[in-house]
């Protein structure tokens, strides 16, 4: 106790350890409220290693408090200390209410106004919750799926869960809903072995959202790095959105789903130096934050107004402390890394030898578990793809635009092979394994698949921005209608193209990540950046369509393949070499005319078919030494509006060939007659169509 830990510990007699570490502050006090909002302030007068502590006799769990931090207010030189700001506790376990904007009080935000404010903020921000961390685990564990064997389904908490119409209504949109029957069904018939859920850390909404009478959906915009963020809880805001997570991860592992966190430790809700106090700015902002122009101003590496600056020995306990808490009170199983090059960056540039990345490897918890990184940030050098050590995995955005390229015609095959085969031209260097790529063709930032295939343009208007939000680089088409239509035909194509985009991430080599509603068409009407469109736009439709329910089974289908055969889960990169002796290359690549693809083939950027073999994968030997192998596979990819012939490569790829996935007619799974090698395949317009060796 004493100093060390921070934040409040409850001492098991009614009573708590408090400590905050405030380096230069003049004094610190804690602010207790009462269920009628009246403040009691109790001075921490024991200062140690520049952490200011005290035990407090009656601080029961349950209860309500902040800080008050006092020191001085030069914000041209980076201090920005105001008692009359009542502040997070950087380490709180809850947090209850809501950031609201008075103008009374915040008529500084909006204004580059260097006075400091002498209003009282208390009414107007949320407050810390005392938390007993005391929860029945039973025999809990970590389903500890192996990356190879990794699908992702990247979802939101209240995205799956707020319109379900089994899900009784005060579940709906809660951590309690997410374990709801009906949803641990949906993903387990899928068949993904993991659920990555964006922002849960507790998040406020962004001042101009505020203004516009709009709300962050999206979450990436955290305040309170150890909470649970208090909307998503069915239970109560005093404590009870901890135990409901919990009980939410307990069943994710219950029936074998690890639980990802999407996380933002790159930037906080306090924004810019317009933006509010809510806790590390008025605790200790030059020490927390990256500041330029002698302090008084932010940099930016974010796109969000600020960037907190990890480098800092004190940022980085914080976060550290943050990881090791979800991972050992919370029992998640990783982390998606928001932005992760802002947190590698060091005096401004990005190292992947600097404090962050060096801490993450050698910390014997975090070492363990799953660490995705987005790997770029909006700074000078920050696009990193590729160039994370080999502990990380990333998001592989090269795959995505690729993928969509070729799906639209708007490519050859050259780079097509990297991405079906794990991108080694990223990723082989420095002991780095396939795993190491994160493929994706959506995710919550963009289209929607089925909005892939049913607009040209995006269509933001809601988010009251002028439509001038979100990326104009979609890569997608509409197929000659601009959003919904009746239009069999047009309808036909793009339910096609969802087929070909699903099969491909499926059977490319590498870890997919399927994007919540995906698998069943879900759509955000043409809005690509829906991170403030917390209703209808974002929550997922479960009243289906019959080609909705259609495509869900096809889905299931594809991830459950992948599942049952290592050649679409490999876990080295090809070499380019036969498995066994007398038998085919693990990896080759065949033209339309049934031989390998020569050199110019490659480079012809109009061509539009590629087939890809992948040799069954080597286990051992029967009873009789009988070699024993998985299944080869075919598989062919046609992105042309018209037909093509394909020659149905021989030995030593195959004697025969029996097809099993064909997207025009949707059927994943499928019984026939063995066709020879040497056989013609007719391809149809925009289709992916695979086949098993018979040898």
């Amino acid at each position: 106790m004493g100093w060390d830990p921070l934040g409040v510990t409850p001492d098991g007699n009614g009573g708590a350890n408090v400590a905050i570490w405030a380096q230069d502050a003049a004094s610190v006090h804690l602010c207790v409220f009462d269920d009628d909002g009246h403040e009691t302030q109790h001075e921490l007068v024991e200062r140690v290693f520049n952490t200011f502590h005290a035990h407090i006799p009656h601080l029961p769990p349950g209860t309500r408090y902040g800080f008050r931090v006092d020191g001085v207010w030069d914000p041209a030189h980076g201090h920005r200390w105001n008692r009359n700001k009542l502040l997070l506790d950087p380490y709180a376990r809850a947090i209850d209410g809501e950031f609201r904007l008075d103008p009374s009080i915040y008529a500084h935000v909006g204004s580059d106004d260097l006075r400091m404010s002498t209003s009282d903020s208390a009414p107007f921000v949320p407050r810390s919750i005392v938390v007993d961390d005391a929860f029945d685990w039973g025999d809990d564990r970590s389903p500890g799926t192996a990356w190879a064997d990794t699908v992702i389904y990247e979802t939101h908490v209240r995205g799956i869960t707020r319109l379900h119409p089994s899900i009784p209504e005060h579940q709906r949109g809660t951590y309690a809903g997410l374990t709801h029957p009906a949803v641990l069904e949906h993903l387990t018939t899928l068949g993904v072995t993991a659920i990555e859920l964006l922002p849960v850390h507790h998040f406020v909404d962004e001042v101009h959202l505020l203004e516009l009478g709009l709300t962050n959906y999206w979450g990436y915009n955290s305040i309170g790095y150890f909470a649970p963020h208090g909307a998503y809880s069915s239970t109560g805001t005093r404590g009870g959105q901890v135990s409901e997570f919990k009980s939410m991860v307990k069943a994710m592992h219950a029936v074998g789903l690890e639980v990802i966190l999407d996380v933002v430790y790159n930037h906080t809700a306090e924004g810019n130096q317009l933006g509010p106090t809510l806790c590390f700015r008025g605790i200790d902002n030059d020490d927390y934050y990256h500041l330029q122009d002698g302090g008084r101003y932010y940099r930016d590496y974010t796109g969000c107004g600020n960037t907190l600056d990890v480098s800092k020995p004190h940022v980085l306990q914080l976060v550290m402390d943050s990881l090791r808490y979800w991972v050992q009170e919370m029992h998640v199983d990783g982390f998606r890394f928001d932005l992760a090059s802002a947190l590698a960056r060091s005096f401004h540039d990005v190292n992947m030898l600097g404090n962050f990345m060096t801490t993450i490897q050698q910390d014997p918890v975090l070492r363990r578990v799953k660490l995705i990184a987005e790997p770029w940030d909006v700074g000078p050098g920050g696009y990193q793809v590729g160039e994370f050590p080999p502990l990380w995995t990333e998001w592989n955005d090269k795959y995505r635009d690729n993928i969509r390229d070729f799906w639209r015609g708007g490519t050859g095959v050259g780079e097509l092979g990297w991405r079906l085969s794990g991108s080694a031209d990223l990723y082989a260097s420095e002991g780095r394994r396939p795993f190491a790529s994160i493929n994706f063709i959506t995710a919550h930032d963009g289209f929607t698949m089925r909005d892939l295939v049913s607009y040209d343009v995006k269509h933001n208007e809601a988010n009251l921005e002028g439509n001038r939000d979100g990326t104009d680089n979609n890569r997608s088409e509409n197929y000659g209608v601009e959003g919904e239509t009746s239009d069999p035909a047009i309808n036909e194509v793009r339910h096609r193209q969802l087929r070909n985009f699903l099969a491909t991430l499926l059977l490319s080599t590498g870890v997919p990540m399927i994007s919540g509603g995906d698998e069943f068409g879900r759509t955000q009407r043409g809005n690509n950046n829906a991170y403030c469109q917390d209703n209808a736009i974002s929550w997922y439709d479960w009243n289906w369509q019959s080609w909705q329910s259609d495509l869900k089974v096809f889905a299931s289908q594809l991830v459950h393949l992948r599942r049952n055969h290592t050649a679409f889960r490999q876990r080295y990169f090809f070499d380019g070499h036969p498995l066994h002796e007398g038998g085919p290359k693990d990896l080759a690549w065949i033209g339309p005319n049934g031989h390998e693809l020569s050199e110019s083939a490659w480079h012809d950027g109009s061509a539009r078919t590629l087939g890809m073999f992948l040799a069954g994968e080597l286990h051992g030997t029967d009873d009789d030494g009988n070699v024993l192998r998985d299944h080869s596979f075919l598989v062919l990819l046609h992105s042309s509006e018209e037909p093509g012939m394909f020659i149905l490569p021989s030995q030593p790829y195959g004697r025969a060939w029996v097809r099993f996935i064909d997207t025009t007619t949707g059927q994943a799974v499928q019984s026939g007659s063995e066709l020879p090698g040497g056989s013609v395949v007719t391809l149809q317009p925009r289709s992916l169509v695979a086949f098993r060796a018979i040898t």
